[in-house]
């Protein structure tokens, strides 16, 4: 797996997430547990991959 990628998709991924967490006075509750469930998801997946980056 490419490194400078994964580097990448973490750094968007936990700043997506941080701004879920910051803005989430404003948002629909509909709107909300969607994003959040992604965000979750997403973050998932990038400690996976940090995981098999290091085992690789």
């Amino acid at each position: 797996m490419n490194n400078e990628s994964l580097v990448i998709y973490v750094i968007v991924v936990l700043c997506l997430g941080a701004v879920l967490i910051m803005s989430k006075d404003k948002m629909p509750p509909r709107l909300k547990r969607g994003m959040a469930l992604t965000a979750v998801v997403m973050i998932a997946l990038a400690f996976v991959f940090i995981i098999y980056s290091l085992l690789t």
